[in-house]
């Protein structure tokens, strides 16, 4: 120890200056100072901050009276209603970690997630009932099912729980005694994502890296006290961008929404005064092009952040004149949600839409709470030049990255080569800082904001008796930004046609995974036998 830091010896962290970061405290801070003020908002139905801290608390006494422990895994397959926000407080104030399972997968992947991650207790909305149940009929072991049975939906399903939700809250204990954990880093949530393996990873969140992206949205998007914060991004994905605990902490109010429809986003936008929300650039899309009937003029600009894949100039342009202003954004399951957001700059106002959609279509510069970021040599993790040219995978150091993948050292261990998170994106760097991807390293499609594993696709077609070779790549599409489009070589001798195999891939994974597109004849490869990808991405984008 050197003279000069000597003096300081003495100090060191004590309860009093050592507390766990975790988001979970933003609700019982809002209730504290604000009551009274309405937290949730769900069709006719209200809840201020006292009732959806004690809902919290009950969900979290009752999953402990159920046999929850610290650590057990808490599952859900729930749209956007008043449960799966709760589920965001109360699960972790129970010492569990939250696993939040996209609705719209297929059963087989279902089971494999509730299998993988070992989840003791599902919560199921009645109208996800018949796929929650095509998946427990394929494990070996019970799970406690929790039904939601949901006053907003009058659809078909039925109840496969052994208790409703409103019951199983009204289990707990209204004044449960949470506690913290002691350590920042225990798990908060486990999120599953498509590997290029086909079949998802689970990504684990820590307590500490969920507190500071809540603050990150805050601070990169300048989000105001009091926030009106709609639900048009599926709380299942990365934890809805931890924007449940980004809202409560800044005593907003969080809108429901079941499913995404225009008519209804232009409605409710103007009967409570919405001022933030987010979705993929399908999102913008859809409200662009709604007819003139289902829009509504608003008073107040509302703010939209996109990510996943840049929206097109004159979508920009056609959303930005109906009021709401635009922010892209670049993130990951494995980050925790963004890390970067296109901050604007005051000379972008003046240029035409189509320049300054450019500019915004890039992925920007990181989050306040982002320590280091750079574009660089994936091997060696050396920086490449800011020139806008040279082109590097993004590699990242945040208290905001994932702890690891559940169960996969190996994979954990190359993503953090180097002792960086590699995201597996190809990018430049520009000389102001703002990066921009160039092309994925990784044959990811990304459609409707959702990840779509090329592998798996490829796996589904070569079940097909009838193929010999088949390689998946991404389509642009006008609506979901992308799609998978199937090239495919069939065995000498057999047919198969395009609705054929279509339908046998709806048989085996999800619908949105489904290649839109089947093209037959030879497919290219290498000497060596490997299939030139970048070729049929050629071909599929001409399709386009």
């Amino acid at each position: 120890m050197t003279d000069a830091m000597a003096k300081w010896a003495s100090l060191s962290p004590s309860p009093a200056n050592r507390v766990t970061l975790s988001p979970v405290s933003f609700l019982r801070r809002s209730a504290e100072i604000y009551p009274e003020r309405v937290a949730v908002i769900h069709g006719d139905a209200r809840w201020t901050y006292a009732q959806t801290y004690e809902r919290a608390r009950r969900l979290a006494s009752a999953l402990q009276r159920h046999g929850v422990e610290r650590g057990d895994v808490v599952a859900t397959m729930l749209p956007n209603v008043p449960a799966m926000v709760e589920a965001h407080f109360g699960v972790p104030m129970a010492g569990a970690v939250l696993c939040t399972i996209n609705t719209r997968l297929e059963a087989d992947t279902v089971a494999y997630i509730l299998e993988h991650g070992e989840a003791k207790v599902v919560i199921v909305d009645r109208q996800l009932a018949p796929v929650v149940q095509a998946a427990l009929a394929r494990l070996a072991r019970p799970i406690l099912v929790i039904d939601n049975d949901d006053a907003m939906y009058s659809g078909p399903g039925e109840r496969i729980g052994t208790m409703e939700y409103a019951h199983f809250l009204a289990s707990g204990d209204p004044a449960f005694d949470w506690q913290l954990p002691d350590d920042e880093y225990m798990p908060l949530a486990l999120n599953y994502t498509s590997g290029t393996t086909g079949r998802p990873k689970g990504v684990v969140y820590h307590h500490r890296g969920t507190f500071l992206e809540s603050l990150g949205n805050i601070a990169a998007w300048a989000m105001p006290m009091h926030p009106v914060y709609l639900w048009t991004l599926p709380l299942f994905h990365c934890n809805g961008w931890a924007f449940a605990w980004s809202t409560a902490a800044m005593g907003g109010t969080q809108v429901c929404l079941r499913a995404v429809e225009p008519a209804t986003i232009f409605r409710l936008i103007v009967e409570h005064g919405v001022t933030h929300m987010c979705g993929a650039p399908t999102v913008l899309g859809m409200l662009a092009t709604a007819p003139k009937d289902q829009q509504r003029d608003f008073a107040d600009v509302v703010h939209i952040q996109t990510g996943g894949s840049p929206p097109p100039a004159r979508v920009i342009e056609a959303v930005e004149a109906l009021g709401f202003r635009v922010l892209q954004i670049y993130g990951m399951t494995e980050l925790q949600g963004p890390s970067h957001s296109c901050q604007p700059q005051a000379e972008w106002a003046a240029m035409p839409i189509a320049e300054r959609a450019e500019l915004m279509a890039r992925q920007g510069v990181r989050y306040p709470v982002v320590e280091h970021v750079m574009v660089g040599d994936p091997v060696s993790c050396e920086p490449l030049p800011r020139d806008g040219r040279s082109v590097g995978e993004i590699l990242l150091r945040s208290n905001t990255v994932m702890l690891g993948y559940f169960k996969d050292p190996a994979a954990t261990a190359e993503t953090f080569h180097g002792g960086w998170m590699h995201t597996g994106d190809l990018a430049v760097c520009h000389p102001d800082h703002y990066v921009e991807i160039k092309d994925r390293k990784k044959d990811i499609i990304i459609s409707g904001g959702e990840n779509i594993s090329s592998v798996e696709v490829e796996i589904a077609l070569y079940k097909h008796p009838a193929v010999q070779l088949a390689a998946v790549v991404a389509r642009p599409d006008p609506k979901w930004g992308e799609t998978p489009c199937a090239f495919v070589q069939l065995k000498p001798g057999m047919t198969v046609t395009e609705a054929e195999l279509v339908e046998w891939c709806r048989e085996r994974i999800a619908h949105y995974k489904v290649p839109k597109k089947v093209v037959f004849g030879p497919i290219p490869t290498t000497a060596t036998g490997k299939i030139q990808k970048f070729v049929l991405r050629e071909t599929a984008s001409a399709l386009s």
